[in-house]
């Protein structure tokens, strides 16, 4: 819990050389939906901006259509991000792609040290033809389960260029190897981009609606009202227990300790915080359509 600090919200984004983290990354771009997006990456040779996403280009920073930008971090992460959070105006969210090799889990441990940024979850991409091979490989194998085990959200890639069975299969064991982690099939990494950019703004509740996202097909958005206190942990615990199709919830809750505290959901990472001035009740939640993708109840 922190003590109601205005922070920049970061997502890690993991998973192994060809898993889909550069199409997911543009494919986010292409529908910010006026939210100004910061990409941190390790080398802008690790990643590649769709041309047309890109205005101009410096050697450190790239700017991007939308008011996103796309910086690379090289050897010094905690340097770049620094002077990220001194830009007018700031990122509505970070985006750190990690590299291939990268554990996504020690560099959110690194990110939570900086009081400027709080993480919101790590979400990992696995290619549904390769992953179990990639998880048995002696060199890379270790790496890979890890990055499989950080992960908040789990995003089983590829999933049209496998049959049903081998679906099913791998369906299974990415649940078991990451100890029960919410997946999502995609294809193409076409994730809904409100699963990663679901925000609230200014805390007047202004955002907050009940239209459902341009994958309605495979997601439910909901608003709930939230109007007398409750146990905030206990709360976000019956949420998830509650709907095993869950998969993000962010909003404001009235506590038994008095005032309102900002809950955010990712996967099963629960983070509670103060609620900024001015915050009125209510929770958005995600969840997803298709149970074979959720978590086995």
């Amino acid at each position: 819990m922190t003590d109601g600090l205005i922070q920049t919200p970061v997502t890690i984004l993991g998973g192994y050389l060809g898993a889909g983290k550069t199409t997911l990354v543009n494919h986010l771009l292409r529908n910010a939906d006026g939210k100004r997006l910061a990409i941190l990456v390790n080398d802008f040779g690790d990643i590649a901006i769709d041309a047309d996403l890109i205005e101009a280009q410096s050697d450190d920073i790239i700017s991007l259509s939308g008011g996103c930008v796309c910086c690379s971090y090289g050897n010094d992460l905690f340097m770049a991000m620094s002077d990220l959070a001194k830009m007018e105006p700031a990122p509505d969210l970070v985006v750190l792609e990690a590299s291939g090799v990268a554990l996504p889990g020690a560099i959110a441990s690194s990110v939570s040290l900086l009081p400027d940024y709080c993480v919101e979850g790590i979400v990992v991409l696995a290619d549904s033809e390769t992953v179990r091979t990639r998880a048995s490989d002696k060199y890379i194998g270790d790496t890979i389960l890890r990055q499989l085990s950080d992960a908040d959200i789990l995003v089983m890639n590829k999933a049209d260029l496998v049959d049903q069975d081998a679906r099913a299969s791998t369906l299974k064991w990415l649940r078991e190897v990451s100890d029960g982690c919410r997946v999502i099939e995609t294809q193409h990494a076409q994730v809904d981009p409100q699963i990663l950019l679901l925000a609230i703004g200014d805390g007047t509740g202004a955002n907050y609606s009940d239209a459902q996202p341009a994958h309605a097909s495979q997601h439910a958005t909901k608003f709930l009202e939230v109007s007398e206190p409750v146990e905030v942990q206990e709360f976000a615990e019956a949420l998830l227990n509650g709907d095993p199709n869950l998969v993000r919830a962010k909003g404001f809750v009235p506590s038994h300790e008095g005032g309102l505290m900002t809950l955010q959901i990712t996967g099963e990472r629960i983070d509670i915080s103060a609620a900024p001035a001015g915050a009125k009740p209510g929770l958005v939640t995600i969840s997803l359509r298709n149970t074979q993708t959720a978590r086995s109840a």
